[in-house]
């Protein structure tokens, strides 16, 4: 028997087990609903954006300032970093494709603050589009050659599998160390407008 377990359903069942957290939404309005229930239960006061789709960012900023979350960037002064990044408790970035396989983001950057997004607040969550995950990691190949072609200077590629993790010699597993204690992806369905 075949299954019928959709890529999403593949990469939310693998972040899960990475101790991440997984979503589905249809549209703009209703990733921006999750984006402002993980500031919610994470108490942030401050959010920072990465370059996120236009809808998104207004949507995101539009509910998160209506609940008095301040909102920052995208277009950060290089003179404020790191530290007005790391001020936020939480990061929203977008991922150029996924991996499904290891519920892995591929986020490309061109500039550090983009970076930093993903890296320094103590959660994070990922926006990625359906029709952008890939199955294994050779098949992002091609999103990560498209990605060097367009941007053949500064072109810098992350990947992100689930809340940063380190273990000690006795094994014991630590979350939150060299990045976000907390991860969150939001898959957006292909069938939303981009």
């Amino acid at each position: 028997m075949e299954s019928t377990t959709t890529l999403a359903e593949q990469f939310i069942a693998k972040l899960e087990d990475l101790r991440g957290h997984g979503y589905q939404a249809a549209d703009w309005a209703s990733a921006a609903d999750i984006v402002l229930s993980v500031c919610r239960e994470s108490e942030a006061d401050c959010v920072a954006l990465g370059d996120l789709a236009p809808e998104l960012t207004e949507a995101v900023t539009w509910l998160c300032e209506g609940e008095g979350i301040r909102v920052i960037g995208p277009k950060y002064e290089s003179s404020e970093l790191p530290d007005l990044i790391d001020g936020a408790q939480v990061g929203v970035g977008a991922a150029e494709c996924g991996i499904a396989q290891t519920a892995t983001l591929v986020e490309t950057t061109l500039d550090d603050a983009a970076r930093l997004v993903s890296a320094l607040p103590r959660t994070y969550v990922g926006i990625v589009w359906s029709d952008d995950l890939v199955e294994r990691l050779e098949d992002s190949a091609a999103c990560l050659r498209n990605a060097f072609q367009e941007n053949d200077k500064n072109c810098v590629v992350s990947f992100i599998s689930g809340p940063s993790r380190t273990g000690d010699i006795e094994m014991i597993l630590t979350l939150g160390v060299h990045g976000p204690k907390n991860v969150h992806v939001v898959v957006l369905d292909e069938g939303a407008a981009r």
